[in-house]
């Protein structure tokens, strides 16, 4: 980035992306942490990730408040303009991501003492090992301003829909064979869906940082299409022939 004439111009660039730099780093350790914490039934941690929620809000408010206050006292033009309501744009993606990562925590927490084949919660942590691998790839995108990076995440989120509607599927069929699974199998679902939209959060730090560099708001010629197909899925009743969920 050019320097400004003014230095103090350049200064508050620079605390941005500081910040954002933060955020990044405690929205990656919280999807991680309940990731883990989900696997290994770990209420402690689980209990660490939903506490470290807070910094996170505190870091999006200071962020988007100077923001605004820098576009108030500087008008910024073009590529700072951009860098700026980029930097809104992130820290508000970021937040939604600690959020979701709170509330598998907080699932972690209602499901740690019950007992089940260790197996179900396989397809969980795989989606999750893919979402975390995307976020880490778009925050380090964000930082080189790399395009082509940024691109590659907006193209993985396919993947992860196709994973989520599987997963989806495979769970609601433990469901139906042991209705002992039903609540545990629950929360698993609502812990998939908040993973899934974290990769929706990534995608969308990506479309910003092909904003951010070329000041187009469409990473791709046609918008990003969208395959989680779980609201339509059904799964066949077991010696019935009837399909359930339709």
């Amino acid at each position: 980035m050019p320097d400004h004439i003014v230095s103090s111009y350049d200064t508050d660039l620079e605390d941005l992306r500081r910040s954002i730099s933060e955020m990044g780093g405690i929205a990656e350790k919280m999807m991680t942490d309940a990731s883990n914490a989900l696997v290994r039934r770990d209420t402690p941690l689980a209990q660490a990730v939903i506490a470290a929620d807070r910094r996170l809000d505190i870091l999006q408010r200071e962020i988007e408040e100077r923001s605004i206050l820098l576009i108030a006292r500087r008008q910024p033009m073009a590529i700072d303009l951009r860098e700026t309501v980029s930097a809104i744009r992130v820290s508000n993606d970021l937040e939604r991501i600690g959020d979701l990562a709170k509330n598998v925590a907080k699932r972690v927490v209602a499901i740690a003492e019950q007992i089940q084949p260790q197996k179900i919660v396989i397809g969980v942590q795989h989606m999750s090992d893919l979402v975390q691998e995307q976020l880490k790839d778009v925050l380090d995108a964000y930082a080189s301003r790399d395009t082509k990076a940024a691109l590659d995440v907006w193209e993985r989120d396919d993947a992860i829909d196709a994973l989520y509607n599987s997963l989806f599927r495979e769970l609601l069929t433990y469901m139906m064979e042991d209705p002992r699974n039903i609540s545990f199998c629950t929360h698993l679902l609502f812990c998939a869906k908040n993973i899934e939209r974290i990769g929706d959060h990534t995608t969308n730090i990506a479309e910003t940082i092909h904003y951010l560099v070329t000041g187009a708001n469409s990473l791709a010629e046609s918008e990003r299409p969208k395959n989680d197909a779980s609201n339509y899925a059904t799964v066949d009743l077991p010696g019935t022939g009837l399909g359930a969920g339709a």
